[in-house]
């Protein structure tokens, strides 16, 4: 696939991703005050760029993948760092730069998401942008371990076809705005599968007030886990009354990457803290998290700026621990809307080898909603 032909499917997908109804216009309730956009770009400074693969090849083979870039500080990640911390929940899947977090408990950005075994060009196309960019990393170098995490999109996508390239790498880089995020099947997320429904990329945020100011804790999800029979939604246990047509999943098998931002002061240990309760948004979807997932979380700040340019004498401000309850909370709704997000906006599929796999109905749903008492008219 020739990279214009790439782009041309990035400006499609981000305009039917701004299209489509999200979860809150079904009616689905969820806890807590959204930021305007409802989205990680909340979080001020934040970009996201996405760069999505769709093509029909020969012999049954078909690219169903692509490749997502979120940029802290927007340009500025090229040369301020952030603090950053990371969870594993469970660790059956595989991310770079995170030895060098745990380390040092901050990040040159970006964080980067695509299939399994895109890792590697993804993480040397980061690296080569990185020097082409002109001038050194906040260490006076150039030098870096970008965090580039993965799940698997082999069902409908040719995975060992390896059809993400440098060049889409650099586009999604270099096309990394605010505003509205695309979700579903776009970027990183095109191939996805959550709850054996068509799935990818859901995006959500929380606005909540300590310690006598407001926040907001943004996340980004590529959603890609779960069987169907525990899927459960706003209360309700939406995967017992959609059955899968034929043989359902043998366990919980895929694999979710979560990305947590925020614009509150925390240090890395907190943002260790802040990133594990994603799991508890998984939990309200009703993962258990199998031993064939890869469950795998990041959170990040957007303070501290200062601290962060590579001084040899730094000041950094952060919240007390036990000001940290809201933003756990935000965290947790965050996370659970951002799957919900995902799975809403995922549509039918047919990819690799004439693998189909459905997407949510949304009509049923809403049925669901209401017989449970969990509807909420949208505003």
């Amino acid at each position: 696939m020739q990279p214009v032909f790439a782009v041309a499917l990035l400006a499609l997908c981000a305009a039917a991703g701004a299209a489509e109804p999200r979860a809150r216009a079904l009616g689905v309730p969820f806890d807590g005050v959204p930021g305007p956009l409802d989205a990680i770009t909340d979080v001020a400074g934040v970009t996201v760029g996405q760069v999505t693969l769709i093509e029909d090849l020969p012999d049954g083979r078909a690219v169903r993948t692509g490749v997502t870039a979120i940029l802290p500080r927007g340009r500025e990640s090229l040369s301020t760092a952030s603090y950053g911390g990371w969870f594993a929940l469970n660790g059956n899947g595989e991310t770079t730069g995170t030895t060098y977090l745990s380390e040092f408990g901050q990040f040159d950005g970006p964080i980067m998401i695509t299939n399994t075994h895109s890792v590697g060009v993804v993480r040397d196309a980061v690296i080569a942008w990185r020097v082409r960019q002109g001038g050194t990393d906040s260490a006076g170098y150039y030098w870096s371990t970008p965090i580039v995490a993965e799940t698997w999109d082999g069902d409908l996508n040719d995975a060992n076809g390896f059809h993400v390239r440098p060049a889409h790498v650099e586009q999604a880089l270099e096309q990394a705005r605010g505003g509205p995020v695309a979700e579903g099947s776009v970027g990183g997320g095109t191939g996805m599968v959550c709850h054996e429904f068509k799935c990818g990329i859901g995006t959500a945020s929380r606005v909540v007030q300590t310690a006598g100011r407001s926040y907001t804790v943004g996340v980004l999800v590529q959603a890609n886990y779960g069987v169907r029979d525990t899927l459960t939604i706003a209360g309700v246990p939406v995967g017992r009354h959609l059955p899968v047509d034929g043989k359902p999943r043998d366990g919980d098998s895929g694999s979710i990457i979560v990305v947590l931002a925020t614009d509150a002061p925390l240090l890395p240990y907190q943002l260790d803290r802040v990133a594990k309760r994603a799991a508890l948004g998984l939990a309200r979807l009703g993962s258990y998290s199998g031993s064939g997932s890869g469950d795998i979380f990041f959170a990040f700040s957007t303070a501290n700026a200062s601290a962060l340019t590579g001084a040899a004498m730094n000041t950094s401000t952060s919240l007390g621990n036990d000001a940290l309850d809201p933003l756990f909370r935000g965290a947790v709704e965050a996370t659970e809307e951002a799957i919900v997000n995902a799975l809403v906006a995922g549509r039918d599929m047919r990819g690799n080898e004439g693998h189909f796999v459905p997407g949510l109905p949304h009509d049923r749903l809403v049925e669901l909603l209401k017989q449970y008492g969990r509807y909420a008219a949208p505003d």
